[in-house]
């Protein structure tokens, strides 16, 4: 409904009913802007900034009101530095029969750049400063005065990652749009954990060896040697865990016993041999194309360009809060926008209802691409958002204690390359509360998962997600876990595959740690592992599937069975807390998920929680591996009805990546319904 009325609005966009404001380059804020060009003498014409734009329409309906149809705002092609976030607030509203649009003018590209272009670059002269680089690199690391070039804030490292918050990015920089790298060693990959002190050494939550944080680790060989100053150099690592990075500031290099130090507050785990880290910010090791390092006491950026600097674009990011945010505003639209170059969020919707992010272009973000904090019945449509640091779009809303739905929409979307700061459990779409859609959206190349959601009545399909989980393990495509309230969701007629995995590997829908009350329907799963996981939990229905090349096609434990320590509270603390949270003796729960009430009797006793009431049937599985049951051995509680194992179910053109079933497939003897394969993906 919503998608329609802004059709409706672009239809009426040049009706003489409805204002319609401009912005351009060659405007005046002291001008009207009811005109697209200045006028010939030059006493007239758009609007030069867009928060002029936005007191003109807050004027408007002061005086007038909004007539239907509401009021437009046309942004003329060019480049829009934002020195501060473009804020609208619920004094700029639009109503849902006079929306307010702001948007790019058709056919022309409008930027609004959180940073700063910069070309004055200089060939390195300081002595000093060469002596430190490889000699490979000093005839094409170039310097730029980042104060000559307007720029004054050169940037913070923060400390980000697993269980930390999200935090703006330092100054980051981007070659013809594409993020180039902080100096680092190893150029590419990592290095392993050669051990830790003895009197550091401790125990992880499994029994596994492991040092302690404030203890420090040890490195393999003697690269540190070459660096004049310690300086702000970080490391970045998998400390502990596949699934849980962190960056951290180095306290000390001890060069003869080869251990590193980091500065509290530290990680959230241990140190464990083997796992991967590297170095990062470090001046001696800028020794390849797409490498900078910023020295923040001078004020002086150091950079070995890609290629050519002439007719190319160097853009610095400045901005640490939302280049937009709409805060508590309803009915506005934004349409058709370049957000780039930023170190905060792209775009942000904090409260309100019924606004539209649509057509837009997000890239370069240190943070989130787009972030929905609260309010109802947002919408974020056919946007490509790539390159954040964070996730590429967090939404929030709804009310998980009466399970109040939030009515926001994700649909549509192009993301890919995100999570380039903050690696894990920061996917393409990350959904909390109630009643969230997340529909045809296109999501690849990512170091996590792509959709990660927790609450209630999600719908989640038509998405299509490939190559995600590349740098992780323990993770899952589409992933949540570790609560039993969290129900009533549906994953259907969904794609995914050729997804990644390190160490453990990854799933493809991972419903982990007992999570309960799930649906997997009508989805095309090819060429993944455990393409469903079933961690422990109960009344989940995998249905209607096609499984190709997947091993295996679906995996299910009994975790929630396990005495030890950290299972054990995990089912009779942590999860019998999230039940008393939301009392599921009482309405909403009781009434919406009556099978919740079945645990009160494992609750009474010690013994723990079984993964009953998961059904399993008139699924495809062709090549790969059918059904892993393990950790206790729980094959036994799986209600199997009949599925189309082992044979050859006769796909339409499986080579060319048509899994359709012919006319004359068996499968359709179990009684398999087809899967709109082509509807799935973005929608043209």
């Amino acid at each position: 409904m919503i998608c329609l009325l802004f059709l409706a609005v672009l239809a009426h966009g040049g009706g003489n009913d409805m204002p319609e404001f401009s912005v351009s380059t060659k405007g005046n804020d002291g001008w009207s802007g009811r005109m697209a060009e200045p006028n010939a003498a030059g006493t007239d014409g758009p609007f030069a900034s867009l928060e002029r734009t936005r007191d003109a329409v807050r004027q408007l309906k002061q005086k007038d009101g909004l007539p239907p149809g509401g009021a437009t705002v046309t942004v003329r092609g060019g480049d829009y530095p934002l020195p501060q976030t473009f804020a609208l607030y619920e004094a700029d509203s639009g109503a849902k029969d006079s929306p307010i649009v702001y948007r790019a003018a058709h056919g022309e590209k409008v930027r609004l750049l959180g940073g700063r272009l910069l070309s004055r670059f200089a060939r390195v002269a300081d002595p000093g400063v060469l002596a430190r680089l490889d000699p490979a690199a000093r005839d094409h690391v170039v310097q730029a005065d980042l104060r000559q070039c307007g720029v004054t804030d050169f940037g913070t490292l923060r400390s980000r990652g697993f269980n930390r918050p999200a935090a703006p990015a330092h100054l980051e920089l981007f070659f013809d749009g594409k993020p180039m790298t902080v100096a680092r060693w190893p150029n590419d990959g990592f290095v392993k954990i050669a051990g830790f002190p003895k009197d550091a050494a401790g125990k992880d939550d499994f029994g596994g060896d492991q040092g302690k944080l404030d203890g420090g680790f040890f490195y393999d060989g003697d690269r540190p040697r070459r660096w004049r100053s310690f300086e702000n150099v970080w490391v970045h690592g998998y400390w502990s865990y596949d699934w849980a990075n962190t960056f951290e500031a180095i306290d000390s290099i001890d060069l003869e016993n080869r251990v590193v130090k980091t500065k509290p507050p530290h990680g959230q785990y241990g140190f464990r041999t083997g796992q991967r880290f590297y170095f990062l910010n470090v001046l001696e090791e800028l020794d390849q194309p797409g490498e900078y390092y910023v020295d923040a006491k001078d004020g002086v950026l150091y950079f070995w360009p890609p290629g050519p600097l002439d007719g190319h674009e160097v853009l610095a990011s400045i901005l640490e809060t939302p280049a937009i945010e709409l805060r508590n505003a309803s009915f506005i639209s934004l349409q058709g926008f370049t957000v780039q170059g930023t170190r905060g969020t792209g775009i942000k919707v904090s409260g309100g209802a019924n606004c539209s992010i649509s057509g837009c272009t997000v890239t370069g973000i240190g943070m989130h691409g787009i972030e929905i904090a609260g309010g109802t019945g947002h919408v974020v449509s056919s946007c490509e958002i790539s390159e954040t640091g964070d996730s590429g779009i967090e939404v929030i809303g709804g009310d998980r204690k009466t399970l109040t739905p939030s009515g926001h929409v994700i649909h549509n979307n192009h993301v890919h390359h995100f999570a380039r700061w903050s690696r894990c459990y920061r996917p393409a779409v990350h959904a909390t509360g109630v009643g969230t859609k997340i529909t045809h959206n296109l999501i690849h190349d990512a170091p996590h998962s792509g959709i990660i959601y927790w609450g209630n009545e999600f719908l989640i399909e038509f998405n299509e997600i490939h190559h995600v989980t590349l740098e992780t393990g323990d993770c899952g495509a589409i992933y949540t876990g570790r609560d039993y309230t969290t129900r009533g969701n549906v994953i259907r007629h969904n794609y995914i595959h050729d997804t990644g995995g390190y160490g453990m590997g990854s799933m493809a829908v991972y419903l982990d740690d007992c999570v309960s009350g799930q649906t997997v329907v009508g989805n095309l799963f090819v060429r993944v592992t455990r393409a469903v996981m079933i961690g422990g939990g109960r009344d989940i229905r995998v249905e209607n599937n096609v499984f190709v090349d997947c091993r295996p096609a679906i995996w299910i434990d009994g975790r929630g069975l396990d005495k030890s320590p950290v299972w054990h509270n995990m089912v009779y603390k942590t999860m019998k807390q999230r039940l008393d949270d939301v009392n599921h003796h009482k309405p909403p729960y009781s009434d919406r998920y009556p099978e919740l009430l079945q645990l009160d009797a494992f609750y009474a006793k010690d013994d723990g929680i079984p993964p009953e009431n998961n059904v399993v049937a008139c699924n495809i599985c062709f090549g790969g591996t059918w059904i892993e049951a393990t950790w206790h051995k729980v094959e036994h509680y799986l209600k199997l009805g009949e599925n189309f194992v082992g044979g050859d179910p006769l796909f339409a053109d499986a080579a060319h990546g048509d899994y359709s079933l012919r006319n004359d497939s068996p499968a359709w003897k179990i009684g398999f319904e087809p899967i709109l394969l082509e509807k799935i993906g973005l929608v043209k």
